[in-house]
């Protein structure tokens, strides 16, 4: 059997091949996609910010801490959680324990493991958040689309989502930085 034209063969150096660039409808696709995310989180963090005083990536934080049981997660599997890497996550948690919404506790079975746990004051921070952050995710996001666009684009940022999630051992994942 003949190896493909693109194949490298035993002994020699492969050639460098051309990238595959996007098609214009593509590009259309992919712009759309990045302004649409981009004035997303935008919007979304200056509500926020104008709210509750916190970046939406802090309001994350606060909504998985208060749906784990007892209001509490380690810190490795909140930033799993919240896709974010182990630095910023550290930092962010500093944020919310100065505002006295957040407490870190050290993890009694393992010396260096921490929890994240959420306070009685974070979750009225929360609960009194919510509402208005709620209706700005409707208003931007699920008003504006058809009950079988809002299906298509669940299926497909999580399709995304998983592709950019592998599996395997040594993964470059952000909670693994």
């Amino acid at each position: 059997m003949k190896a493909p034209a693109s194949a490298p063969t035993p002994g020699s150096v492969a050639e460098p091949t051309e990238p595959r660039w996007l098609t214009q409808d593509e590009q259309r696709v992919w712009r759309s996609f990045m302004e649409g995310v981009t004035l997303l989180d935008d919007h979304l963090d200056r509500q926020l910010q104008r709210d509750a005083g916190m970046p939406h990536v802090y309001y994350g934080l606060l909504v998985k801490l208060a749906e784990a049981p007892r209001r509490r997660l380690r810190m490795t599997e909140l930033a799993m959680l919240a896709k974010i890497t182990r630095s910023r996550l550290s930092h962010a948690i500093a944020r919310l324990e100065k505002n006295g919404w957040v407490h870190r506790e050290d993890c009694p079975d393992d010396k260096r493991g921490q929890f994240a746990v959420l306070t009685d004051e974070g979750y009225e921070v929360l609960r009194q958040t919510a509402p208005g952050h709620v209706e700005a995710v409707r208003q931007a996001v699920f008003d504006r689309l058809t009950p079988e666009q809002q299906k298509s684009l669940g299926e497909i940022m999580r399709i995304i989502a998983e592709g950019l999630q592998p599996a395997e051992a040594g993964a470059d994942l952000p909670w693994l930085r």
